[in-house]
Parts: structure tokens; C-alpha cells; sequence
């Protein structure tokens, strides 16, 4: 049975959709100020998912295969990414994917420092 994806213990949960196919939205809950949006989908089947977050206005794509689950971490690191909003998702019918949605840390406090 396929899960959603764990978050690191540092990062906080904000949703989480169990193994769903074809096509669902995901509302999730605002973190704190300047913290990353961290969206981890897995899916498994032959094709491709969409994902389309609002209000941030960012949308992604990963390619799913049939034989195996992918697992992909994306985090968002823009003005706003503390907020709630709704992860969308369009899937072919004969993808099956998961997903969980979190707040971490902001991406530049990970930068490594030069000197």
C-alpha cells in the first residue's frame, strides 16, 4: 500500500492526502513567517501529474512510471509560502500518487557561507 511522504522531524506537517487517483485538491494550513512550503508527491503508474498550488501561483510536474513509486520533494521558497492554500492535482485515472504538504526552515538559512 502506497503512503504519503514522511517530512523531516525538523518540519512541520500542514496536510496530507493518502493514496488517491485521477484528479483532488489538498488544502493545507499556513505556517510561520518565512518559512519554506515543502510539497512531497509520490505516485506510481504510467504518466505524468500536475501540481498546481494557490495562492503562490507555482505549479510543477512529475513523471510517474508504472513498475515502480517515485517520491519528489519540492520546496517553495517565496514571499507568502507561510500561508494556507490548496495544492491541486491533475492525474490520469490509472496514476496512483500521495502527497504531504509542510513548513520547514527558508532555503537561504541552508545557503553554505563563502570565506
Amino acid at each position: 500500500m502506497q503512503t504519503p511522504p514522511e517530512l523531516d522531524v525538523s518540519e512541520s506537517l500542514a496536510a496530507r492526502q493518502g493514496m488517491t487517483s485521477g484528479g483532488a485538491s489538498v488544502a493545507f494550513s499556513k505556517g510561520r513567517k518565512g518559512q519554506t512550503l515543502i510539497i512531497a508527491v509520490r505516485c506510481q503508474g504510467e504518466g505524468k501529474i500536475k501540481v498546481a498550488v494557490r495562492p503562490l501561483q507555482v505549479s510543477f510536474s512529475q513523471p510517474c512510471v508504472a513498475d515502480e513509486s517515485s517520491t519528489n520533494y519540492n520546496a517553495v521558497d517565496l514571499t507568502g509560502a507561510d500561508r494556507g492554500g490548496v495544492a491541486s492535482v491533475e492525474a490520469p485515472s490509472g496514476v496512483r500518487w500521495s502527497m504531504t504538504i509542510g513548513h520547514g526552515a527558508p532555503l537561504r538559512a541552508e545557503s553554505p557561507e563563502g570565506g
